[in-house]
């Protein structure tokens, strides 16, 4: 690889592959020390082209369930089955992946700004903006060059997307992402993680807690039919394969209980 080869985003690929190599080297005793990461489908991991793949995937924070998804996808290719033992895996880590993050929260600091370099898609989110939910009427239009990057990560290599657009649980998964898939017609392989909202803060930065059982588990791509499949066919789907259908909600989370107070107090004074 030339020293100052680039990717079709113009990062430079020798530092990509050392700003990895640093931050799986900072971050694996999140996952295998302080606590630990249950994986499964490794084996899936391998059978994947090396192009046109794309992740879906519920979210619990910003930064730490990416970075898990590059340790156990990297260790999984070096031939790890389902763990991420001897973090030298990331000594070569696959440089054509990359991941679908909202575009002010990779502007939000020198951090993001860093991460973004090892592989962010920036998008800007239409529905919402600084923290919260946008009305209907002050909505944006979605930026073709958000598709057409998004498009041309997947033709170079693989794509990780969070389908909810936000780390609450099931919120409905925005139909961006059906769209994408009929249009492009890529592998697509969902993963259910949990654990990481206990271990982490929200943006995944800071440890929260210790000696939590993380799970990361890799699923069969996903069964298409292109000729038949409609967007919201297609997007009850992906809720059920990333299991945030909202028939799967027997318990309703603490925090969505919370928002509904916040809500219900909100109209209490407004109407």
């Amino acid at each position: 690889m030339g020293l100052f080869k680039r990717n079709p985003f113009g990062h430079i690929l020798f530092l990509k592959k050392w700003l990895i190599r640093i931050a799986g080297a900072l971050t694996h005793k999140r996952y295998r020390g302080f606590n630990q990461l249950h994986i499964e489908g490794s084996e899936i991991i391998r059978s994947l082209p090396d192009r046109n793949v794309l992740f879906i995937s519920n979210h619990q924070t910003y930064f730490a369930d990416v970075v898990a998804m590059f340790h156990v996808f990297n260790a999984a290719l070096k031939g790890r089955e389902n763990n991420i033992k001897n973090v030298g895996y990331l000594w070569n880590p696959k440089l054509n992946m990359y991941y679908v993050a909202a575009k002010e929260t990779m502007q939000s600091g020198l951090l993001p700004k860093i991460m973004a370099y090892a592989g962010s898609i920036s998008v800007e989110r239409t529905w919402r903006a600084e923290g919260k939910d946008l009305e209907k009427h002050e909505q944006k239009q979605v930026k073709l060059s958000d598709f057409r990057n998004i498009e041309k990560a997947l033709n170079d290599g693989w794509v990780i997307t969070f389908p909810q657009g936000t780390t609450r649980s099931f919120k409905p998964v925005r139909k961006g992402t059906a769209h994408i898939i009929l249009h492009h017609k890529p592998i697509v392989v969902p993963i259910v993680i949990d654990g990481f909202r206990r271990s982490f803060d929200r943006k995944g930065l800071r440890i929260k807690k210790k000696g939590i059982l993380q799970s990361f588990v890799i699923k069969e791509p996903l069964q298409i039919d292109y000729e038949t499949e409609t967007v919201d066919s297609l997007v009850e789907k992906i809720e059920f394969a990333i299991e945030q259908h909202p028939s799967l909600l027997k318990v309703i989370p603490t925090e969505v209980l919370e928002e509904q107070a916040k809500l219900d107090q909100e109209r209490q004074w407004r109407y």
